[in-house]
């Protein structure tokens, strides 16, 4: 982020939780007494809904409460599109026909569908494959809600399909260069959601906001004039916070062991799969990741999560505009560079 130092500094450290962004800030007191001169101000608009499998939030800044409705309802829109169009749990989705079909050949996809493959294909190879769309073709077997995971012949068989390079592109067409890959673009779609979700109010003319779904959020200008108040939870303590990030113009990821899991014999079973063994990566507890972009967020706080404390903030500190909060096994928090001096 440039000029970090400017828009964040840690504020407060209290024992400790991880989970989903909450945004909370000082709202600006107002004490006039003229009702008309009143109406006219500027106050804050919110809606929440169920988009993605996880809450949609967004609130805006805005006068007129016709117009800040509109554009609350737009961004929802929006987001139910993008859900519709992405989500391998929807026969109907793109990214279902293309799970169906690109293992025989080539496949016509979307523009949209192309460049979220390009772009994970980026993270990918940025993170060595810590970061891989096709870690569902092992993925897809797991169920945290029925406490299901795949046996260990079922892990085996289906490994060798685990590998980002197996997704071929050209242009406006894809296909698997393995007939058992199955791809989840869940690492990435959230954060572009919420990108778009951003574009859609700074295109309606909305200077003050946030967006968020479930641990992905980007924040609009400051709110009232005061940072925005991000609070990171501890993921084994639901109800105390870790850190409070005053924040402006900022996009936010966090990823945990807490989201998705159950346990069994002392074994926490959870949704992050590290690439390389197709079972939940064990090296954290919950990764932030501060940037200009969610779906770029969404994707390296997944990979760091992977990669574990000691790899992945040496890939955070490598990356000028990044930085990252790591909770470890042990309970530990440590900071990237650009944070730790504050």
């Amino acid at each position: 982020m440039g000029g970090k130092r400017s828009r964040l500094s840690l504020i407060s450290m209290f024992s400790v939780l991880f989970g989903a962004m909450l945004f909370g800030a000082t709202a600006c007191a107002q004490s006039l007494s003229d009702r008309t001169v009143q109406s006219t101000l500027p106050t804050w608009h919110t809606d929440t809904q169920p988009i993605m499998g996880t809450r949609v939030h967004v609130e805006i800044l805005h006068k007129d409460q016709e117009y800040a409705a509109a554009t609350i309802a737009a961004v929802m829109a929006e987001m139910h599109r993008i859900d519709h169009a992405f989500s391998p749990y929807k026969e109907t989705s793109e990214i279902s026909r293309v799970n169906r079909n690109a293992g025989a050949g080539w496949v016509e996809i979307s523009n949209e569908m192309a460049e979220l493959l390009r772009k994970s294909a980026q993270i990918s190879q940025l993170t060595g494959g810590a970061f891989d769309i096709t870690y569902a073709s092992i993925g897809r077997y797991y169920d945290y809600r029925e406490e299901k995971t795949p046996d260990e012949a079922s892990i085996q068989a289906a490994i060798h399909a685990i590998d980002y390079r197996h997704v071929e592109l050209e242009q406006n067409r894809v296909r698997f260069k393995h007939p058992s890959v199955y791809i989840d673009l869940g690492g990435i779609a959230k954060g572009y959601a919420v990108d778009r979700g951003i574009q859609i109010l700074s295109e309606r003319g909305i200077a003050q906001g946030s967006v968020a779904a479930g641990g992905d959020s980007r924040i609009l200008g400051d709110r009232g004039g005061q940072p925005w108040t991000v609070g990171v939870q501890h993921p084994r303590e639901p109800d105390k916070m870790a850190v409070l990030l005053p924040l402006i113009d900022t996009a936010v990821s966090t990823s945990g062991d807490y989201e998705r899991y159950f346990e069994r014999d002392g074994v926490r079973y959870h949704h992050i799969l590290d690439p390389s063994t197709g079972r939940s990566a064990d090296g954290a507890w919950s990764v932030t990741i501060l940037g200009d972009e969610a779906m770029f967020t969404d994707g390296l706080s997944t990979s760091v999560f992977v990669l574990g404390p000691e790899k992945g903030m040496a890939l955070i500190n490598r990356m000028p505009g990044v930085d990252a909060i790591i909770i470890d096994p042990a309970g530990q928090m440590t900071y990237s560079d650009d944070l730790s001096g504050l």
